[in-house]
């Protein structure tokens, strides 16, 4: 590829195309860094005749891109779905374990079941279904990359209601993770029901 090209967003599809599949889905999570709520999980087929524009690693975008990717795609895709794994499962499995059973989730949830999965990251789901991980895969795949968007605008979308729930936290800003603002809160309010008893964090 010269330095002028631009990647092949559905390379990772062609390939599977070529060993036989026909309806492919790309899965990814968002959330397994954070700090409190659920670690959440998209999975979706995509029409590969029409590719929207954009689509990436859901954190290199704004939020106002990935709210307007988020209804094209919710629009256009074949089938999409969201999984969850909740903080007590992230507490009793461990953040590893929850996140590759969110990703599960949501592959279930699907309406029309993939003969085919992208995932993102090292290691492959726990189903009877021909799959491929990729690492970084939410960059270089169309499908996964998409399924990254739609996982972080709904987590992100939680995590706004949750602040309602848990005042004083002030989710809406920082969605969990471990910011200096989350980690103030957390120092002189201690943690929340949501919060994941299983993580360490640096005072400020």
């Amino acid at each position: 590829m010269s330095a002028t090209q631009e990647p092949n967003p559905l390379l990772w599809e062609n390939w599977a195309q070529s060993q036989g599949a026909r309806t492919i889905a790309g899965v990814d999570e968002v959330g397994m860094g954070c700090l409190a709520g659920p670690v959440v999980a998209g999975a979706i087929i995509l029409d590969l005749a029409a590719i929207p524009v954009g689509i990436t690693d859901s954190k290199l975008l704004s939020p106002k891109k990935r709210d307007q990717l988020q209804v094209t795609l919710e629009n256009a895709a074949v089938a999409f779905a969201i999984g969850t794994a909740s903080v007590e499962e992230i507490d009793t499995l461990n953040i590893y374990h929850a996140a590759r059973l969110a990703m599960k989730r949501a592959v279930e949830n699907l309406s029309i079941r993939p003969d085919f999965l992208l995932v993102d990251g090292r290691a492959q789901i726990d189903l009877p279904i021909a799959q491929k991980a990729i690492i970084k895969g939410d960059q270089q795949s169309a499908s996964i990359g998409a399924a990254s968007i739609i996982a972080k605008v709904y987590r992100d979308r939680l995590m706004t209601a949750l602040d309602q729930d848990f005042p004083g936290y002030e989710f809406a800003r920082h969605k969990g993770y471990g910011s200096v603002l989350h980690r103030q809160h957390l120092q002189s309010r201690g943690p929340s029901p949501i919060h994941r008893k299983s993580f360490s964090w640096k005072a400020v």
